[in-house]
C-alpha cells in the first residue's frame, strides 16, 4: 500500500514562473550560470546558489542559512506564493520527442524504510549528509524524487481528464520544453486517487536515491509532532510505460598498458569482434556494445557461452562490461572515482562520442544499449545494486516549480 498526502505548496506566481523556474543548477556550464544570475534576478538559481561568488570561502552551513534567507525574500517580495489549501499536482512536460505527465505528492518516507518505496542504485554516504543538512537548515525541497507505478488506466484516465482543463501554469523554456501544473485541491477528489494508490504495492525511484535517503535522515532527526512535513518526501510518480531511459557510455582515457591488438585479442575471449571501420556502430539490442577505438568502430556481441547468469545484476550490460572488460582488461575497480573513466549520456550522440575521444585524452570508447524499466524493478525487486553511471532518466524537473515545506 502506497501512502500519499497532498502538501501546500510554494510557488511562483502566474506571471513571473517562466522567469522563476530553471533547471538543476549543475546542469548549468559557469558562464551561463553567471549569466543567469547577473540578468535575471527572478532567477530560482539566486536561492540555490546565493553565495555564488564566493562558494570556495563559505563554509557548507552558512551557504545553507544563505540559502534559506534568499528563499524567504523572494517570499517577502512576492515572488513565491503559499497556497491555501492541500494540493495534489499534476506537472506535464513536453520536450521535443516526447510528453510526460505525473502527479507531484508528499509520499511516505515509512514506506521508504518498508520497502514499499523500492530503490536499485547505491548512495555515498558524504553526500547523503550534506543533502540531509541542506534541507534542514533551507528547510525547503524543491526537487522532487522521480518515482514510476505501475501502468494503471484509472489514473490515466484520471489525469487525462484533469489535464483538459485550463492550466494553471503554461509556459515555455529556453530548452524549447513546455511545462504545465494543474492543481487538483478538492478534499473528495485527493482522497479518491489516494485510495486508488493505497492498492499500489510498490513504487519504483527511478531518479534521487540521494535525496530519498537523506529525506529518510531528516526524518529521523525530528522531535515534532506525527504526520510533519519532515516525515514525508517531496516526489513526482510516473507511470512505468512514460519514463525515458538513456545508456551512459563510457569513455577510457588508456588501454592500461596493452597494445591495440592485445586488447582485441583479449576481448575475444567474450566477444564476438567485428571492425565496422568508420561506420558507427549503435547496439540495437542488450548483449551488443559499440567500441570506438584507433579511429574506428567495433561491434562486440556477447558470445554465447556467456550468456549464462544467475541474477538481474550479472545479465545487465553495465556489469558485463564491467567484470569482462573495465576490471580485468583495463583495472578500472572504482566506477565512481577512477580518473581514467568518464560518462557520456546515451541522449548525446556516436558522433560526439567519437570526437571527444579524436581530440585525444581519451583513447577508447564504448557505447551500450540502454536499460528499459523491466530491469530496473528486477534489480529492486531483489535488493540488487545497479553499477554507477547505468541510466540517465527523464522526465528532469525544474527547480522552483513547485516547494515543499520542510
Amino acid at each position: 500500500m502506497a501512502k500519499i498526502i497532498p502538501f501546500q505548496a510554494v510557488r511562483p506566481t502566474r506571471d513571473k514562473v517562466c522567469l522563476v523556474t530553471c533547471r538543476s543548477y549543475e546542469e548549468y556550464a559557469t558562464a551561463e550560470l553567471a549569466a543567469q544570475l547577473d540578468f535575471n534576478p527572478l532567477s530560482f538559481l539566486h536561492v540555490l546558489k546565493p553565495a555564488y561568488t564566493n562558494q570556495d570561502t563559505v563554509s557548507f552551513e552558512k551557504r545553507y542559512r544563505q540559502v534559506y534567507q534568499k528563499y524567504q525574500d523572494f517570499k517577502t517580495e512576492n515572488i513565491l506564493v503559499k497556497d491555501k489549501k492541500p494540493t495534489i499536482y499534476i506537472h506535464k512536460i513536453v520536450t521535443k520527442n516526447q510528453a510526460f505527465t505525473g502527479i507531484i505528492v508528499g509520499t511516505s518516507i515509512e514506506d521508504y524504510r518498508n520497502n514499499v518505496i523500492k530503490k536499485h542504485e547505491e548512495t555515498l554516504a558524504f553526500r547523503v549528509r550534506l543533502l540531509k543538512e541542506y534541507m534542514k537548515h533551507s528547510e525547503f525541497n524543491t526537487e522532487p524524487v522521480l518515482m514510476t507505478y505501475p501502468d494503471n488506466k484509472t489514473i490515466e484516465n484520471w489525469i487525462f481528464n484533469c489535464t483538459q482543463k485550463l492550466a494553471d501554469f503554461e509556459f515555455s523554456t529556453t530548452k524549447k520544453e513546455i511545462n504545465y501544473l494543474w492543481k487538483i485541491d478538492d478534499a473528495l477528489e485527493i482522497s479518491w486517487i489516494q485510495k486508488i494508490f493505497e492498492k499500489t504495492n510498490t513504487l519504483y525511484i527511478a531518479d534521487g536515491h540521494h535525496r530519498s535517503e537523506a529525506a529518510k535522515l531528516l526524518s529521523e532527526e525530528n522531535d515534532d509532532s506525527e504526520n510533519s512535513a519532515k516525515d514525508y518526501l517531496l516526489s513526482y510518480l510516473i507511470s512505468e510505460n512514460n519514463v525515458k531511459i538513456y545508456e551512459f557510455n563510457r569513455l577510457i582515457k588508456d588501454l592500461n598498458g596493452l597494445q591495440k591488438e592485445q586488447f582485441i585479442n583479449k576481448l575475444n575471449e567474450h566477444f564476438i569482434v567485428e571492425n565496422k571501420n568508420q561506420q558507427p556502430f549503435q547496439p540495437s539490442e542488450k548483449h551488443e556494445f559499440g567500441m570506438y577505438l584507433d579511429n574506428e568502430f567495433y561491434s562486440l556481441i556477447l558470445r554465447d557461452e556467456k550468456r549464462l547468469f544467475e541474477t538481474a545484476l550479472e545479465s545487465l550490460d553495465t556489469q558485463i562490461l564491467y567484470e569482462m572488460v573495465l576490471l580485468p582488461l583495463l583495472a578500472i575497480e572504482d566506477l565512481r572515482n577512477d580518473e581514467r573513466i568518464e560518462y557520456l549520456s546515451g541522449k548525446q550522440s556516436i558522433l560526439e562520442l567519437k570526437q571527444i575521444i579524436d581530440e585525444g585524452e581519451f583513447e577508447l570508447g564504448f557505447i551500450l544499449f540502454p536499460s528499459n524499466i523491466n530491469e530496473i524493478k528486477a534489480l529492486a525487486d531483489n535488493n540488487l545494486i545497479m553499477p554507477p553511471k547505468s541510466t540517465y532518466i527523464e522526465p528532469k524537473f525544474r527547480s522552483g516549480i513547485v516547494i515543499y515545506e520542510l
